[in-house]
């Protein structure tokens, strides 16, 4: 086997490395995999500029990337589902007890949970990795890598939908590209139906105003994905009374928001940590070619190419940077 594990390691806030790391071996459950494509998240930029993300702080060299899929190359004894050759998309976030969040389905609540990228665990921006092997799922002959490794952040838009109940036919208001004229426009190519494009200076009442104009009605459903705080006062005037706003984006941990006015009109507000049991929705999603999120993905780079690759991203250009583990396939 190849001897090259060349890996993305964050050592302390702003000491982002290429290193080589050893080949990892799988457990009894656990496959190793070949990496083929990992995107870059905005927390992944977030870790290496500030060294933490609220209350998990580096303290130790981490391996960043979460969104990622690959090849299977060794199974682990207890493995039955998978063999070596299948291509997989991998959910990050694995419990690693029976807790009670485990026992009534909200294993991504598990205080104990690992998950890719996030101290002190590592991540899977390298050639080799092992995961959890019932965390690891076969994507269809029509999926391609790049959508595979889509599916982890589609999964968090799946995962909030869930929680806001969204159904054919509900009216659903999405913030936060706003500012962006550019990911405004990719938001359209992708099924958006009315676009606003708003500056800093705009008073949250009135863009909701705007909103309603735009709607022919209040939104039932307000999916807030900056954190924010405008954005976030934004996306509760605009919900109609009895709908749900629900938080994606994280922001600063104090925040000032209307909350009477949400209280007095029943608008319910919920927040969103990662996303539980969305991968096999994802896949199917992706499959029946139900939804496209090839557009998304506009920088690709070699894993050699790391440091260029997060300076884009960390300058915000394009949407989705990916980065290609694979030295002998660079393909989708």
């Amino acid at each position: 086997m190849d001897k090259d594990n060349l890996s993305v390691v964050l050592h302390s806030k702003g000491d982002l490395r290429l290193e080589q790391l050893p080949i990892p071996e799988p457990g009894p459950n656990e496959v190793l995999l070949q990496m083929h494509s990992v995107g870059i998240c905005g927390s992944d930029v977030h870790y290496w500029k500030n060294g933490r993300i609220g209350d998990y702080v580096l303290k130790q060299p981490m391996v960043l990337g979460h969104e990622a899929s690959g090849r299977v190359v060794k199974v682990g004894s207890a493995v039955t589902h998978l063999k070596a050759g299948d291509r997989v998309a991998i959910e990050p976030g694995v419990p690693r007890e029976v807790d009670e969040y485990f026992k009534s389905g909200r294993y991504n609540l598990s205080p104990s949970i690992f998950f890719c990228a996030t101290p002190p665990d590592d991540g899977n921006l390298c050639r080799y990795y092992k995961h959890s092997a019932d965390f690891c799922y076969k994507l269809p002959d029509n999926v391609t890598y790049e959508e595979g490794a889509l599916i982890e952040p589609l999964s968090v838009g799946i995962h909030a939908c869930k929680r806001a109940g969204v159904t054919l036919g509900s009216s659903v208001f999405v913030c936060g590209a706003d500012l962006s004229s550019d990911r405004l426009a990719k938001a359209k190519e992708i099924g958006a139906d009315f676009l606003l494009h708003v500056k800093k200076e705009d008073e949250p009442k009135d863009i909701a105003k705007k909103v309603e104009g735009m709607l022919g009605c209040m939104p039932q459903i307000s999916i807030e994905c900056s954190g924010a705080q405008s954005s976030i006062q934004t996306a509760i005037y605009a919900t109609r009374s009895g709908g749900v706003v629900i938080l994606v984006g994280l922001g600063t941990e104090m925040t000032t928001v209307p909350l009477v006015n949400a209280a007095t009109r029943e608008v319910d507000i919920k927040g969103v940590c990662r996303y539980r049991n969305t991968w096999p929705v994802a896949i199917s999603m992706l499959a029946s070619k139900k939804l496209n999120v090839k557009p998304l993905v506009t920088h690709r780079f070699p894993l050699e190419q790391a440091m260029q690759a997060f300076e884009t991203t960390h300058q915000g250009l394009g949407v989705k940077v990916m980065l290609k583990c694979d030295k002998n396939d660079q393909n989708p």
